[in-house]
């Protein structure tokens, strides 16, 4: 597992490295609204249709990764400049892996798998990299970046015999048990902050609309997007304090290693790595403020 650990050391610093990036070109364009005048201030609203992947411990490396299910979103965009903007965003996803589904064999002998729905509300700054008004015929296409800061909630789910059940409360790695207390484990929050960075493109399709793409990643600080995170608790301390459904769910190996049934202690997960989302998504929005009619460009 080094070679993943080098892995989620290179994500994490190409994500801070795109923050800084995208950092300095906000400052680099606080001047232009500095020194106009008069704005060209500018509201719309969204709604959007995509899906939602992410990245973890049982999809370790591919971006789309893993089962892609329908989402569904809605934003309000405050259009300061040509430039820049800011944009309240709700987005509502399902992720979804199978270890079954992997090329791996350690992970299809793993044999776990779930879902998550995840609903997630954000404030977004973005940066146009060309001047864009809606309905301006001389500002019909732009790339933007983008990022912010969001609240999100969360519950993984694994299918057993046809329904979903929430995994949290059955604290599959041994929360909530004497042997997990005894190893500082505590049942993990299903609710927390992440940092949205992406990019985008937008294009004018007529007076007072226009159609947006834009894909984004979330850095977030938990492991339990997918329920999993470092080792198997004793099968049999989990059965007598969570139930025998916990028990099951904990382990679905294939073939117990070392020819045990109990894996207590031995690797589940990857604990020195928290789990990514994204979503990618593409959305029509309208424009709410300033007659088609109006100018737009205003004297200095």
């Amino acid at each position: 597992m080094w070679t993943q650990s080098l892995f989620s050391r290179f994500q994490t610093n190409r994500m801070f490295s795109v923050l800084c990036c995208m950092a300095f070109l906000c400052a680099a364009a606080i001047p232009e609204l500095q020194a106009q005048r008069r704005f060209d201030q500018s509201k719309e609203l969204g709604l959007a249709l995509g899906t939602g992947y992410y990245l973890g411990d049982l999809n370790p490396r591919k971006h789309l990764g893993g089962r892609l299910n329908a989402g569904v979103g809605a934003y309000y965009r405050h259009n300061f400049t040509s430039r820049i903007s800011l944009r309240a965003n709700f987005f509502r996803g399902q992720i979804e892996a199978w270890d079954a589904e992997s090329s791996d064999a350690w992970q299809q002998n793993r044999n776990l798998h779930f879902r998550n729905e995840i609903s997630e509300l954000s404030a977004l700054i973005e940066v146009n990299y060309l001047e864009h008004r809606m309905g301006n015929p001389g500002d019909r296409f732009t790339a933007f970046l983008f990022t912010g800061i969001a609240a999100y909630n969360h519950m993984p789910e694994a299918l057993v015999d046809g329904i979903w059940i929430p995994l949290q409360p059955l604290g599959t790695e041994g929360q909530g048990t004497t042997w997990g207390e005894s190893r500082g484990l505590k049942p993990y929050a299903t609710g927390g902050v992440s940092v949205p960075f992406g990019f985008g493109f937008k294009a004018n399709i007529g007076p007072f609309m226009a159609l947006c793409f834009d894909w984004a990643v979330r850095k977030t600080w938990t492991d339990y997007l997918d329920d999993v995170s470092g080792s198997y608790a004793d099968a049999l301390v989990l059965q007598q304090e969570n139930g025998e459904l916990a028990m099951d769910l904990a382990d679905q190996s294939l073939l117990q290693l070392g020819g045990d049934s109990n894996q207590a202690g031995m690797q589940r997960g990857d604990p020195g790595r928290s789990d990514t989302y994204g979503f990618l998504s593409m959305s029509i929005s309208f424009r709410i403020s300033k007659k088609p009619t109006t100018c737009w460009v205003q004297p200095s």
